[in-house]
Order: structure tokens, then C-alpha cells, then sequence
């Protein structure tokens, strides 16, 4: 841990690829110890090897993020574990180790309200993934196939390509099953008991539990954590499929059809009939065992056709299902693009170019495997209007408008009129004039990403 670069050729398969295929779901190997050990070894010993906090120091490292309540930032880790390497490792093998409360923060989400995160120290960052990184092999061999929120090798994509599967195989109609601020209000003993069932190490179970009730710092107020694993925690996601594990038994069980991706959890039924009944059964699964809220304002019982999941949503063509995005997601990236380009921003083309890229290339990246393409001929079409109405208002007076369009070819009749023009921006960006001299290849070779054409170059990508 005292020297990085030692840790580069430490990869995190190593001890994933003899894990495959070695146990089925749901089983627990008590008789061989591995709810105390694995293969042989403590732990502890696990957690606080040199490897393991090699790795797991690089994995906080490249996630980056916020300082904690502390102030050490990620780049000041390495010195810092260089100097109290020796005294962290001791207070955590004699279990003095105390996380730091997390920092709250809350950021805005697209409907308005507020998503609460918490952000651990560096230090406790570091721990937590130590953690995780021993404890998730062996949780790999008891979660369900159709968990795919926060696990390896499996993503949003492969979560889609399952309901285009299921959709496929006759499941028209899903319960899009929505938890009231799932990650605040898991509750602490049941998410113990759920981990001591796999893992029965004094040690280990401590160690989580104080993560779990390390307390939360709201501005300058201290606040105590009896319930919840807070959004930013490096250990949370695999404590909340720990948690949503048994939800997954429960429906493994009765033989129902569904896609978890961390809180967000559709089941997949044959008629509208099946999907209330499910729904009632499994709200009081959830509510009396697992004690959690179902919000039954945003649970809906419905279409695949319709409702939104992961941002996506199903269309058919010749009988057979194929994912797009959600009206909503549309709306949203076209708000986004409303916001970069506003005509009073003031900044210049490059920056607007720029921000546009930045956003639009993770954008069509994650929803590449969607049919959109008269969504991006169009989309592509507003947005150089945009542009061209941004560049015609920073043009401002007359003249410059008339030199401007002079030096892109229009003639200085045209030019002298359409100067003078006392039309609006938007309007004016319409016109044939600017459309003329504004070329859409002019716009490209100056920054502008063309959608469909982006979009198309990772769908090939894709497709390879």
C-alpha cells in the first residue's frame, strides 16, 4: 500500500475465477467453515492483506469523490496511509477502529426532490471496500441471476436485455415496485441477521455493524444512525443486495419472472390479475418482514410498453420486443441541452461544444442499445437551430452580422437585409439564410457532434 504502483498488476479477478459455477444459489457451506473463513484463511486476515488494501485503495482512488468530514481529499490517501498505515492496521485488528460519521449531502433529482448521500471519510472509504471486496465473492455464489444492480460483469444493458427476453416469452405486463428512501431506512438487525447467515465472523460483523451506526454530520449537527446504509458508502450496494436477497428468495420461491437493479425491482406477470395479486403479496413481504415502505403512489401495475425502467422502455416490431429510451429520458436530455446552449450564457463555442460532447457522449453510450434513431435525426436538427441562434445573438450589432454572413458566402444584398432583420433569434435560426451560410458541416467541423452519426459508431462498436 506505501508504494501504488507494486498494486497495478494486483487485478480484482484473481479470486473471482475460482469462484465460478462452484455453488448454487441460496446454498450455505457451513460444514466446510466458510462462514468463518475462506479457503482456509481468517477473515480478517482477508481484509487487512496487503493485496486486498492495495486494491482497495486503488478503487478509491479512481472513484475520486468528495473529502469527508475530515477534509482529506483522495489525493492526500496515499501520504497519509504512508505515516499511519502501521497504526489504521493495528486499531483495526484490536477493533478500536471507529468510522467518522458520513457527510451529508443531498442532490437535486430530475422531479424535484432531494437524494440524500453520504460521504465517508477516505479512510473509511478505503476500509468499506476492503470489506466488500472479501465479502462479495462469497455473497456472488448466493445472489439471485436476475440481480444485476452493482455486481461484476453484469450492467443496466444486461438488466434491459432480460425484460426484452422476458417481454419475448409471453411476461406483458410488470409491477414496477418502487421503496420509499429504500437506502435511509434498511433496518440494521434484520441486514445483520441477513449477513450472519453467510458469515459468522465476530470480527467481520462488528466491523459492518459500525459502519452502519457510525452517525451522520447534517451541516454542523451530529445525528445518530439507527437505521439505513447512506447513499455513497463504497460497502452500501452490496449490503442492500444483501438485504433485497431475500426478496429475491421469496420470488426464486413462488417461481416468479423478474429484474432487480439495486432498489429498482420489476416482476413480470402474464395479466394485470396476476400482477395486483403478486403486488399485495409481496408488499406485505416486504413491509412486515423486511420492514420497508412500499410507495404505493409511484408502484404501478401496467405495460412494459409504458413504464419506465433503468430509463428505458419497450417498443415491438414484428413481434418482437426491442428497448428504447423513456419518453422521460428524452424530455430530460433535451432540458440538459436547452440549459448548455441558453443564447445568454456568454461563453464561447468551444466551451458550448465542448459541454455538449461531454454530456451527449455518456448519454448515447448508455442508452446505445435503444432504437432511437428518428429521436436523434430530430434531436440533431433542434440543436443546431440552437446553436445557429446562439451564435446569431452573439453577433449582436449590425455590422457584424453583415461581415459575418459576407465571409460565409451571402451575397451583400442578402446580407445587408437579413442584418437589419428585426425577427427574433429563435425565428431567425430557422430562416434559409443561416441555414445556408451556418452549414451543418461548418457547425461539425467546428465542434459540434452529430448524434445519429455518434450513435451509430457505438452501436457498430457494439455489434463486434
Amino acid at each position: 500500500m506505501q508504494q501504488s504502483q507494486k498494486t497495478e498488476p494486483c487485478s480484482g479477478h484473481r479470486r473471482m475465477v475460482d469462484l465460478e459455477g462452484q455453488e448454487q444459489p441460496g446454498a450455505r457451506s457451513v460444514i466446510s467453515g466458510e462462514d468463518k473463513m475462506w479457503n482456509g484463511v481468517s477473515f480478517q486476515d482477508l481484509v487487512l492483506s496487503r493485496d486486498n488494501l492495495n486494491q482497495a485503495y486503488l478503487k478509491v482512488r479512481s472513484n475520486k469523490g468528495a473529502a469527508g468530514i475530515d477534509g482529506l481529499t483522495v489525493d492526500e490517501l496515499l501520504p497519509y496511509l504512508k505515516q499511519h498505515r502501521d497504526e489504521l492496521i493495528a486499531s483495526l485488528r484490536d477493533g478500536s477502529y471507529q468510522p467518522l460519521p458520513v457527510k451529508r449531502v443531498e442532490i437535486p433529482k430530475p422531479d424535484g426532490s432531494k437524494r440524500k448521500l453520504g460521504i465517508p471519510t477516505v479512510v473509511d472509504r478505503l476500509v468499506q471496500q476492503a470489506v466488500a471486496q472479501v465479502m462479495s465473492p462469497r455473497f456472488e455464489k448466493i445472489f439471485s441471476d436476475s440481480s444485476f444492480g452493482f455486481r461484476p460483469n453484469r450492467s443496466a444493458h444486461d438488466a434491459i436485455k432480460r425484460v426484452i427476453a422476458l417481454y419475448d416469452q409471453g411476461y406483458h405486463y410488470v409491477i414496477d415496485l418502487d421503496l420509499k428512501a429504500y437506502f435511509d431506512t434498511v433496518n440494521h438487525d434484520l441486514l445483520m441477521k441477513f449477513v450472519g447467515q453467510y458469515i459468522d465472523d465476530p470480527w467481520l460483523l462488528r466491523l459492518i455493524r459500525k459502519f452502519l451506526t457510525s452517525g451522520i454530520m447534517n451541516g454542523g449537527l451530529f445525528e445518530k444512525s439507527t437505521q439505513g446504509t447512506p447513499q455513497g458508502g463504497n460497502i452500501s450496494p452490496l449490503l442492500a443486495n444483501i438485504d433485497l436477497n431475500e426478496l429475491d428468495k421469496l420470488l426464486m420461491a413462488r417461481g416468479h419472472q423478474f429484474v432487480r437493479y439495486a432498489d429498482d425491482c420489476n416482476i413480470y406477470v402474464k395479466s394485470k390479475r396476476a400482477g395486483y395479486r403478486v403486488l399485495a403479496n409481496v408488499t406485505r413481504f416486504l413491509e412486515k418482514d423486511l420492514k420497508l415502505t412500499v410507495n404505493q403512489k409511484k408502484t404501478r401495475v401496467g405495460s412494459p410498453l409504458r413504464l419506465k425502467f433503468l430509463g428505458f422502455t419497450l417498443g415491438v416490431s414484428k413481434g418482437k420486443a426491442y428497448a428504447r429510451p423513456h419518453k422521460v429520458a428524452k424530455e430530460r436530455i433535451k432540458q440538459a441541452l436547452k440549459l448548455i446552449t441558453k443564447r445568454n450564457r456568454g461563453v464561447s463555442l468551444d466551451v458550448i461544444f465542448n459541454d455538449i460532447e461531454r454530456k451527449m457522449r455518456g448519454w448515447l453510450q448508455y442508452y446505445s442499445i435503444g432504437h432511437m434513431k428518428s429521436f436523434l435525426k430530430a434531436l440533431d436538427a433542434w440543436l443546431r437551430t440552437r446553436i445557429r441562434q446562439y451564435i446569431w445573438k452573439s453577433w449582436k450589432k449590425t455590422k457584424t452580422k453583415f461581415r459575418n454572413l459576407r465571409k460565409l458566402g451571402e451575397s451583400v444584398s442578402e446580407a445587408r437585409i437579413f442584418s437589419n432583420t428585426r425577427k427574433g433569434y429563435w425565428y431567425t435560426a430557422h430562416t434559409g439564410v443561416l441555414k445556408y451560410t451556418l452549414t451543418n458541416e461548418r457547425l461539425e467541423r467546428r465542434g459540434l457532434i452529430n448524434l445519429s452519426i455518434t450513435y451509430q459508431s457505438i452501436q457498430k462498436r457494439l455489434s463486434y
